[in-house]
């Protein structure tokens, strides 16, 4: 077995073998957010690689915080539209066509392998009633506030500011130690926490922390 291999076989012993973490003390007692269906279900337009909404953009925006605003636009990830179009709070339309959650989530996978795993964290998260947002800019899937956060522009409190980076993965993924490190040391940079959302072959999500101690 060749030297990088080994190290990054050792980096995923580290994972396997950590003790998962819990978002809150008590799993036991984790809130479950139940969803009720909206009155009105919202029509938007697949356009690329994004879902696009034109009309009643707050209604689908401030429940939780979905979507980027672009002007007189809101434009959704895959992730947020999947889980918006499950709940039956969107209508998805491609060249006039409205698309069920299948055909979305298969339009999704074709753009991006990965995105089975990354659409079952996030949809856990959501689940949580976490507020979640895209981790593009910070090299991570996700970036998790508590519950109850709202996002606002300008001067934050230190509660209002992200709490945890979150990367998506497969239980089978392999790693180095120098991504390891790299991955930490991003989350402390921004004084966050760093998970490791693991998904195993029955969809089930476990989340690993892994922090950077000083000696």
């Amino acid at each position: 077995m060749g030297k990088n291999k080994k190290k990054k076989q050792a980096a995923n012993n580290f994972l396997q073998q950590a003790e998962p973490t819990e978002l809150w003390e008590d799993e036991k007692e984790k809130p479950q957010v139940e969803w009720e269906k909206p009155k009105e279900v919202i029509d938007t337009k697949l356009e690329g690689e994004k879902v696009v909404v034109f009309d009643k953009i707050d209604q689908v925006y401030e429940p939780g915080f979905y979507g980027k605003e672009l002007g007189d636009r809101l434009e959704l990830s895959m992730c947020e539209a999947c889980l918006l179009i499950k709940r039956e709070r969107i209508k998805v339309f491609r060249d006039e066509r409205e698309m069920s959650f299948q055909e979305l989530y298969e339009y999704a996978c074709t753009l991006d392998q990965r995105f089975p795993h990354k659409f079952r964290v996030y949809e856990d998260l959501r689940e949580r009633g976490l507020v979640v947002r895209t981790g593009f800019k910070f090299g991570c899937d996700f970036r998790v506030y508590e519950r109850g956060v709202q996002l606002k522009k300008g001067p934050k409190s230190a509660k209002e500011h992200t709490k945890w980076i979150v990367f998506a993965i497969p239980e089978d993924f392999t790693m180095s130690f120098v991504e390891l490190s790299r991955a930490v040391r991003l989350a402390h940079n921004i004084r966050a926490k760093m998970l490791w959302a693991i998904v195993d072959n029955e969809s089930d999500v476990t989340f690993y922390m892994v922090t950077r101690h000083k000696p």
